[in-house]
């Protein structure tokens, strides 16, 4: 059964975020919160968020911006707002023990069709979702934030997750517009964050190191790595610099695995480097320059247009 209504537990950045991903997409969106006062200020940050991106002409979805806001609903009552959804995706802070909490009551109102949804970026299902009576319909759908702009979904079943709830939830995710990918198994950290985590593990020590500044470091994937990868992965890439993978490894695996060898430990992120860092912290005239380049792209791909990707060295 598809869902035409979903329920969004937590009105943070993330909460409010999913909550437009689905207005977007047409679903009928109740968005729960503890406290009036917050939904009322995230209903408004969704508001100026719609009309501004309607009017830069980066407004997801086929409807228009009031269209979409007259989808999305807010309440204080979980029982009332997870009433009718068939879809339930939690958005609230990183904590164990409160999504616990949160999963628990939601575990005593929901049927046997509903699936629990977690948008938990580090928490293994096995630790968020083990006890609970409806255990096979919990999942993690973690998002890449803001997931209003990028669309990855980490699809993360607990070991007994149904393989229909995984299905169901990957179903979803394409149909408003997402990029789902399915892990076949729970690890830490997931695949995004232990990609992400190399990369920045590198990087410190780079700088830790004075091998390079962190202005310089940051350009090396802003205008390096990061306009490759942002249209193919490390895998493509490893498949378009050779004449395929078994041709590109036995190229450059000895290369590849000396430079690996010379990776230091895993660093303590605190100390001297910390203030070396935060020293260099990109301006706002750079942010803003940023901030435009991502929607002039963002707005390209969501009109169809073909993205220039110029082929560079391995």
């Amino acid at each position: 059964m598809e869902p035409s209504q979903v329920a969004i537990i937590g009105s943070g950045l993330i909460g409010r975020s999913w909550a437009m991903v689905f207005a977007a997409g047409g679903f009928k969106v109740k968005l729960y919160d503890i406290a009036q006062q917050q939904l009322t200020s995230a209903l408004e940050n969704i508001r100026k968020q719609m009309k501004d991106m309607e009017k830069s002409g980066v407004l997801k979805g086929a409807l228009s911006a009031d269209q979409q806001l007259a989808l999305i609903s807010v309440c204080t009552d979980l029982k009332a707002a997870v009433e009718g959804a068939t879809f339930i995706q939690e958005c609230t802070p990183e904590n164990l023990e409160l999504k616990k909490k949160i999963f628990g009551q939601l575990d005593l109102i929901v049927g046997d069709n509903v699936i629990l949804s977690s948008s938990t970026s580090c928490i293994l299902p096995s630790k968020l979702f083990t006890g609970l009576k409806h255990v096979k319909q919990c999942i993690v759908s973690h998002p890449v934030n803001p997931p209003y702009f990028v669309p990855l979904v980490e699809i993360v079943p607990h070991p007994e997750t149904d393989p229909s709830t995984t299905e169901r939830t990957y179903a979803l995710m394409k149909k408003i517009g997402q990029s789902p990918v399915r892990l076949n198994r729970e690890i830490e950290g997931f695949v995004l964050n232990r990609l992400q985590y190399a990369v920045i593990s590198e990087a410190w020590r780079l700088v830790g190191e004075g091998v390079m500044s962190p202005t310089d470091l940051d350009l090396v994937m802003s205008d390096g790595l990061g306009m490759r990868y942002a249209f193919i992965g490390p895998l493509e890439t490893m498949h378009l610099n050779a004449e395929g993978v078994s041709n590109y490894c036995e190229r450059y695996a000895e290369g590849m695995r000396l430079v690996l060898n010379t990776f230091g430990p895993v660093p303590e992120f605190s100390g001297e480097a910390v203030q070396k860092v935060n020293q260099e912290r990109p301006n706002e005239e750079r942010i803003f320059i940023k901030k435009r380049k991502f929607l002039v792209i963002q707005k390209r791909r969501l009109n169809g247009q073909p993205m220039i990707y110029a082929h560079g060295d391995q």
